[in-house]
């Protein structure tokens, strides 16, 4: 009968985990979506998306509508742009991004295109290799909101100062995306953070 108590206890103590680990994966997820802490920093980066022949996509467009809405507001000094081009294409995310920046009221100095990367964690790579040279560690993320955890995640690891400020418009701003979304990113954060640098390909796969 001890032996038995013993299974169930077990039992029950792994399936808390199975149900527990995730939901905590989706709570956290969801509450960097929802209450974004957004202070000064040394330098905004906009993590990359879609561009059609140089011409930013919606999930892009959104994300420098609102780098641009930081920096005019003083909340950063700099803006780095990062993401590289799908095969065949003739620019780059991070090149599209400061184009646009750049024909909308912000100095070219001011801006730097890292046109590297296809998932996060290589753009996060890029980019925090490129503020330790310039010897800045306090970053503001521009990305989708159920995103910005993740995002956060793997740049705290690599050493900076990471804070998010989601994407108010397009088609993954709050108000338009869904549960999946919430739930795809929850597990891409939950493979990130709990396998490590092997659990990278399968965050990125997942998100």
């Amino acid at each position: 009968m001890i032996i038995f108590k013993i299974i169930r206890r077990v039992i029950a103590a792994i399936l808390l985990v199975v149900v527990a680990v995730p939901l905590y994966a989706v709570a956290v997820t969801w509450q960097a979506a929802n209450n974004p802490l957004t202070r000064k920093a040394d330098v905004i980066v906009v993590l990359g998306a879609a561009q059609l022949n140089g011409r930013p996509g919606e999930v892009l467009q959104a994300r420098l509508d609102e780098a641009k809405r930081i920096y005019d507001l003083g909340l950063a000094p700099r803006i780095i742009t990062v993401g590289a081009g799908a095969p065949g294409d003739r620019t780059t995310e991070a090149a599209s991004g400061k184009y646009w920046l750049s024909t909308h009221g912000i100095k070219s100095k001011n801006i730097s295109a890292l046109e590297v990367g296809r998932d996060t964690w290589v753009s996060t790579e890029n980019y925090v290799k490129f503020m330790k040279i310039k010897k800045i560690k306090d970053v503001i993320i521009v990305t989708d909101p159920f995103h910005c955890r993740r995002a956060m995640t793997m740049a705290n690891d690599l050493g900076v100062i990471a804070t998010c400020s989601p994407a108010k418009t397009g088609p993954n701003a709050l108000g338009n995306s869904g549960k999946r979304y919430l739930i795809r990113e929850a597990g891409a954060y939950l493979a990130y953070v709990s396998l490590g640098r092997h659990g990278i390909h399968i965050s990125d796969h997942l998100g």
